[in-house]
């Protein structure tokens, strides 16, 4: 039976994704964002439950970010100069799922019966692996194939917010149910081994759906298209891809919007637990938490498309990031009620959601840029550079927490809170949000290519046609 055609967007470029696309393409995102959460609550995990020192993790965990991100720019370049004519991108995500499984696990088998620096070096050369090496050799791929498997802003956009529908909710399973399961199965080392294995073999079956549902060149209707893709482009070098990158104001807004929203990141994924294990009195209430994010979650991905129909991609960034401003601002005249402050938290979460779905679409116009200015995409470059700064984002959010902890002489065994440590615990759940959400504000207010870019593409197509 003959698909009925897809037809094409409101630019007039033709449509070539299918909701069987979308699932499997945002598998991948459930995939990662499962791999990064867990992550995010490694310092949790190694204060409280291996007992190393909040400072000494603070630093090895962000030493490990800031080489991650540049492991982000080498795996761009591998890609940007793969062989013409092979693949670049979907053999990467094959390769890496069984290391992804095995490390997502030895994780968490820090020995301890050995000295403080012996943990510290195998958290490290763990997190090293996992982050730096096998997240991205997966991540900095599968940014691309938005780019490559559409020409669509339109399918872009649509891809975007699957992704980020995906990965929150991997997000949300492990906000709601990492701590009341671990404690449920002894609350020690071993219950996060446990989960830590049934979440690797999960994330590795999605890595693998997206694998094989994934191409790299629009296709419709199963029927090949590479004699209508873009040619291969001559490869750049990387000094010079990226000059132009820095070049780009656009690519350059990506990048902070990038950090900024990365920080936030880094900070939610663990920094709700420390709120309510010491200022709510209970951390099993990180699950009831998790289960009333939901609520602003599906909102936020229900209201969203409406929103980018509506205002388009920049002003509906600017909305959101408005709402999240009020709802921080809001946060402090009352931070110590566990119900007024899970209702502001919604505006947070419902906040973020049109930045997790339309970061990529940013980045991708950015790259339609590079084409316009330099007559070269740089796809890989791009991405690569784009998750540079949203590693070391993600490396700052998540060290923010343990520097706080550190000056305040955090005691994971006290039974008194601190003003100190009171103070640390508004600072990385209240105030380092609310300013990252005035920060994206202004960068979006600034970011105006979505109006430009039916002439920039008008004028591409008018460029290639002189070229034939």
């Amino acid at each position: 039976m003959a698909k009925k055609p897809l037809g094409k967007d409101k630019l007039g470029v033709q449509k070539v994704m299918r909701m069987s696309d979308y699932l499997g393409d945002a598998c991948g995102q459930f995939s990662l964002n499962a791999i990064s959460g867990l992550i995010g609550q490694l310092t949790y995990f190694y204060t409280d439950k291996v007992g190393v020192a909040a400072g000494a993790i603070a630093t090895a965990l962000l030493i490990v970010k800031i080489l991650d991100a540049f492991t982000d720019i080498i795996m761009g370049y591998i890609v940007d100069h793969t062989a013409p004519g092979k693949e670049k991108y979907r053999p990467w995500i094959l390769r890496m799922i069984l290391p992804m499984a095995i490390i997502m696990i030895l994780m968490f088998t820090v020995p301890t019966n050995v000295s403080s620096p012996v943990q510290i070096a195998y958290l490290f050369i763990t997190n090293f692996l996992f982050s730096a090496v096998i997240y991205t050799i997966i991540c900095v791929p599968y940014q691309a194939i938005m780019v490559v498997r559409t020409n669509s802003q339109e399918e872009r956009a649509k891809m975007g917010t699957w992704r980020a529908a995906a990965g929150y909710v991997s997000g949300m399973i492990i906000a709601v149910m990492i701590i009341p399961i671990t404690n449920m199965l002894g609350g020690d080392q071993k219950a996060w081994v446990i989960f830590s294995a049934v979440l690797a073999v999960i994330s590795a079956l999605l890595l693998f759906v997206t694998y094989k549902t994934s191409k790299e060149y629009p296709a419709m209707d199963g029927q090949d298209m590479t004699a209508e893709a873009e040619p291969e482009e001559e490869s750049v070098p990387f000094s010079e891809a990226l000059k132009n990158l820095f070049h780009n104001k656009y690519w350059v807004m990506a990048l902070v919007l990038a950090i900024c929203s990365n920080i936030f990141y880094g900070l939610s994924n663990s920094s709700g637990t420390y709120y309510c294990k010491w200022i709510y009195g209970n951390d099993n209430l990180m699950g009831i938490l998790g289960g009333v994010g939901l609520i602003p979650t599906i909102l936020g991905f229900v209201a969203t498309p409406v929103l980018i129909k509506t205002l388009g991609v920049t002003k509906s960034l600017r909305v959101s990031f408005v709402i999240g401003i009020v709802g921080n601002v809001l946060r402090l005249l009352n931070p110590y009620n566990f119900v007024y402050n899970a209702v502001l938290g919604c505006f947070s979460t419902f906040a973020n959601i049109p930045m997790m779905c339309l970061l990529g679409t940013v980045t991708a116009m950015s790259i339609d840029y590079n084409d316009y200015k330099y007559g070269k995409r740089m796809v890989g470059s791009s991405q690569a550079a784009a998750s540079f700064g949203s590693k070391v984002g993600n490396g700052v959010g998540a060290s923010m927490i343990g520097w706080c902890l550190a000056i305040a002489a955090y005691d994971a065994t006290a039974t008194v809170l601190t003003p100190a440590v009171k103070q640390a615990i508004f600072t990385f759940n209240i105030y380092a949000p609310l300013a990252m959400f005035v920060i994206m504000f202004i960068i979006a207010m600034k970011f105006d290519l979505e109006k430009k870019l039916p002439g920039i593409h008008e004028e591409l197509e008018k460029r290639k046609a002189q070229n034939k």
